[in-house]
């Protein structure tokens, strides 16, 4: 009897633990993660205004990925992917060493940053646990690898929040999409003396969201006292800028919502974009979710795939497109998951002839939910990559 294969899977989160789940029984898996914590990354807002809510988003990967699903569970960073070897050097939590890993198939979950105007996107929305991006981090003091270290990061921004509710303090958040919509009304709730103005270059929020939602959502931020300027493009540096929006001395404090970051430093440059959202970086993909070259051919032997929010998100150009760009969200990485499983399968049952699954638009990336404070939301499902679609 032939020995099970090797699965290799970089990220245990949403799109890594699927993988994990349903490729146990028929290969030895191994998932690597940075931090030693799963974290819904959806509902860390709620968390930074009631820390407690913490606990409810987050848990200890190893006794769930090693004692209950029974995989092979590594805490570490892969810096460097090796496609033709089929192998991942690696760097342990407790080590300063690094080690290789081999692999005859890998899942690449590995997500992405969402500070597009930070060096190596850092924000408070996704915890910073790459080595190189803490040597440039806001926060070097905090090890956010560490739940204790996320948990300290939490504490610290909800104490600058009660202080900047005492003094009634001014801010000013960058981006009325579904992030800076939330965060806004997250803060007015639990802070109800500080003053909040959110802004956005295009004409409303929510950007290519229905309509109605967009109209829900303001309705809403103006019945609260939030202020709210579209059509107005943020510049730090103009007084006319802080004039128009009725700021003229300025904010206490500015939160930037926008945009995403790529984070796959450990991919060849030949496997990456030059271009796409916060300056390229994205692992390009085929059809089958399995990683590309810049010139279209396949890296490695095909057994490398990418899902998620590392990946460049569409295949193709517009207008004609093979796959319309996919917003960077959790519900569609789950669903390219499974593509990329059952591709997996397939090449391990029938090896490099096997007739491979093409890839879709995930129905999950028309979803869209948008808290507003903790007794009231707004849900659009059915949105594709058509601006104003979907139902509210």
């Amino acid at each position: 009897m032939a020995p099970k294969p090797r699965a290799l899977i970089i990220g245990g989160q949403f799109s890594g633990t699927f993988c994990a789940r349903d490729l146990k029984h028929h290969f030895h898996v191994t998932i690597i993660d940075c931090k030693e914590y799963f974290e819904y990354t959806p509902g860390i807002l709620r968390a930074y205004v009631k820390p407690c809510h913490l606990d409810a988003l987050t848990f200890t990967l190893e006794p769930v990925i090693e004692r209950s699903m029974g995989v092979k569970f590594i805490w570490g960073e892969v810096k460097k992917l090796d496609g033709v070897n089929k192998c991942a050097l690696i760097k342990p939590i407790f080590t300063d060493s690094t080690e290789e890993v081999g692999f005859d198939y890998c899942i690449i979950c590995s997500g992405c940053n969402f500070g597009p105007f930070k060096p190596m996107g850092e924000s408070l929305w996704f915890p910073t646990v790459h080595e190189e991006e803490m040597k440039v981090s806001d926060w070097p003091h905090i090890d956010e690898r560490f739940i204790e270290g996320r948990r300290r990061h939490v504490l610290e921004e909800y104490h600058r929040l009660i202080d900047l509710n005492k003094k009634k303090a001014n801010i000013l958040i960058v981006g009325a999409g579904f992030i800076g919509v939330e965060w806004a009304t997250e803060i007015e709730h639990f802070f109800p003396d500080i003053g909040l103005t959110i802004i956005d270059a295009l004409p409303r929020v929510l950007g290519p969201l229905p309509d109605g939602a967009a109209a829900y959502c303001s309705d809403y931020m103006a019945a609260v006292g939030i202020k709210e300027f579209c059509d107005t493009k943020y510049d730090a540096k103009s007084p006319e800028f802080w004039k128009k929006i009725g700021m003229p001395n300025g904010a206490d404090l500015e939160y930037v919502c926008i945009g995403v970051k790529a984070s796959n430093y450990f991919m060849p440059q030949e496997t990456l974009s030059e271009k796409g959202p916060g300056g390229g970086g994205w692992i390009l993909m085929n059809e089958y979710m399995q990683v590309k070259k810049r010139d279209g051919s396949v890296w490695g032997d095909g057994s490398i795939f990418a899902v998620g929010d590392c990946n460049y998100g569409c295949i193709g150009e517009p207008p004609n497109w093979v796959m319309p760009p996919v917003p960077k969200i959790s519900y569609p990485g789950e669903e390219q998951a499974l593509h990329a499983v059952v591709n997996v399968k397939k090449l391990a049952k029938r090896g490099p002839n096997a007739t491979l699954q093409k890839t879709w638009w995930p129905w999950g990336a028309g979803m869209f939910a948008t808290s507003l404070g903790p007794h009231d939301a707004c849900f659009v499902m059915g949105a594709n990559w058509e601006k104003n679609s979907g139902y509210t």
